[in-house]
């Protein structure tokens, strides 16, 4: 008599699993299947259902790295430090109010697959887009928030603001201070709230806006929008601060440029384009 043909003995991938880890639940092969993890003859397999031979080679390996946030783009990276593009709408790290949804959770959460962790430099307000440094360790931190509590880092914003601005350029230098909703304020008193200090030229002039790049020589929240607002030419979109307009459905301010010492000692410089729209006639 013939014996049983090869083809007999085929199971499915998902029963040869639970064969070759009897203590694994399915919900821990679905998911082993659906992460990449398994493959049949070097090859990735992900459907539990289809067949496989008693001479097929099954195995589990790793799950791969995760991609990198899609909500955040990918500046540089090496072994001490990230730069990322931050969208507008996005915050930096948690509020009372918003945990989950941060650049910080997202670069957390993503350096975690890889067994590394991520430290936070500096900030950004949710409504500004642009460059961000993040640290990979903590002797990193700490070199580069030195560097930021120095006011040493090169910090250049593109800003397109209400009103044509007549200065070719200028120094904007004030107190600010919260009020009682949190909003960053320009202080009347010589000695409440925070100096700020921000520099300004103008980069192009339209019929009822003008586009600025903007220099911070202090970094105090919401310094930028509150001096601009003070001045008398809001950011455009920024209706927290007076502004009438909202076009683009967003605050048109983006950082452009950031510029440090990088904790191997080099100075680097990283750019970041600014929306198209903002130098729209």
């Amino acid at each position: 008599m013939r014996g049983p043909s090869r083809a007999a003995h085929a199971v499915t991938l998902a029963e040869r699993l639970r064969s070759l880890y009897p203590d694994a639940s399915r919900r821990s092969i679905k998911s082993w299947l659906e992460a990449g993890r398994v493959r049949v003859n070097g090859v990735v397999a992900r459907r539990g259902g289809v067949a496989v031979r008693p001479d097929d080679r099954v195995q589990l390996g790793a799950a791969p790295p995760a991609p990198f946030p899609p909500e955040l783009r990918l500046v540089h990276e090496d072994d001490d430090i990230l730069v990322v593009d931050k969208p507008p709408g996005l915050l930096t790290i948690a509020t009372e109010h918003q945990r989950e949804r941060t650049t910080y959770r997202l670069l957390r959460d993503w350096m975690s697959t890889r067994g590394g962790r991520v430290f936070i430099v500096h900030r950004l307000d949710r409504e500004t887009s642009g460059l961000l440094v993040f640290a990979k360790s903590f002797p990193a931190k700490r070199k580069l928030q030195t560097q930021f509590e120095a006011r040493r880092p090169e910090r250049v914003y593109l800003a397109r603001v209400e009103g044509v601005v007549r200065e070719a350029e200028g120094t904007l230098t004030s107190r600010l201070q919260e009020d009682r909703s949190l909003r960053v304020r320009s202080s009347a008193g010589r000695r409440a709230g925070k100096e700020a200090i921000t520099r300004y030229r103008v980069r192009d002039r339209f019929g009822d806006a003008t586009l600025l790049e903007v220099s911070l020589v202090t970094g105090r929240r919401g310094q930028i929008r509150a001096q601009l607002a003070a001045l008398g030419h809001p950011i455009v979109g920024d209706r927290a601060y007076g502004s009438r307009r909202d076009p683009w459905r967003r605050v048109c301010l983006h950082a452009t440029r950031l510029g440090f010492i990088h904790p191997n000692g080099r100075r680097v410089t990283f750019e970041s384009r600014a929306p198209s729209s903002f130098g729209r006639a």
